[in-house]
């Protein structure tokens, strides 16, 4: 490990950033390189996102409810591991922060939906009253729009087709503005408009070097393809 990098033996590393920035395929890179255990979004749990994407005003609450309820749960687990025993404590990678529950219901919900989901959010966090972890480290991939909209063609999701290309543009933005004040755990903000780490290898090492070492506050990083 870097001196002076903030990932220390068992970090707790977060992936974040836009739908198609490529969060997750980075998620499980770091996950293999830091000998860590893998905790995705869980959005394959929740049964309501695929009539979301095709049907966003009747379905974004209940997709949205789900979400925090799944995420909550999988937020908890995670805390959870670090309390048990901390000399047996493992490296965790995650392809999402908490936060982006209330990024996503802010952008997707009418204000009367908005303010029911801040009511159950808030009981939720009574009840349980559980302690999350804060990350070590944030990572945040920012790309264009024009980049995004070619990542999402690309990869070709049968549900992600319903996703409009001023919805793409409105949560690009929604995640440029909630990054700008952050200021909850160390950020690398990335710029990988130009780059693509998973089928260059360089490009890839060069990324995981600047991961490793990280420091406290905010860094930016942008590789030579972006320049």
């Amino acid at each position: 490990m870097a001196d002076g990098s903030v990932l220390g033996q068992a970090p707790y590393v977060v992936v974040e950033g836009p739908i198609a920035v490529g969060k997750t395929s980075l998620a499980k890179i770091l996950a293999l390189e830091l000998g860590a255990q893998e905790e995705l979004d869980p959005a394959d749990k929740n049964p309501f996102l695929r009539d979301f994407y095709a049907e966003q005003p009747r379905w974004a609450l209940p997709a949205q409810l789900k979400f925090l309820v799944l995420r909550r749960a999988q937020q908890a687990r995670i805390a959870a591991l670090a309390a048990e025993n901390e000399s047996l404590a493992r490296a965790v990678v995650s392809d999402y922060l908490l936060a982006k529950d209330e990024i996503f219901a802010r952008l997707t919900l009418g204000e009367a939906e908005f303010a029911l989901y801040g009511e159950l959010a808030q009981g939720l966090a009574q009840t349980d009253n559980t302690q999350f972890r804060t990350p070590d480290l944030v990572v945040y991939l920012e790309a264009s729009y024009e980049v995004l909209q070619a990542r999402l063609r690309k990869r070709n999701r049968d549900f992600e087709r319903y996703i409009s290309p001023k919805y793409l543009e409105s949560l690009s933005e929604a995640y440029r503005t909630f990054f700008h004040s952050y200021e909850d755990a160390p950020l690398l903000v990335v710029n990988c408009s130009a780059i693509d780490f998973l089928e260059n290898g360089d490009e890839r090492v060069d990324l995981i070097r600047e991961i490793r070492s990280a420091r406290r506050g905010v860094q930016h990083y942008i590789p030579l393809g972006s320049r």
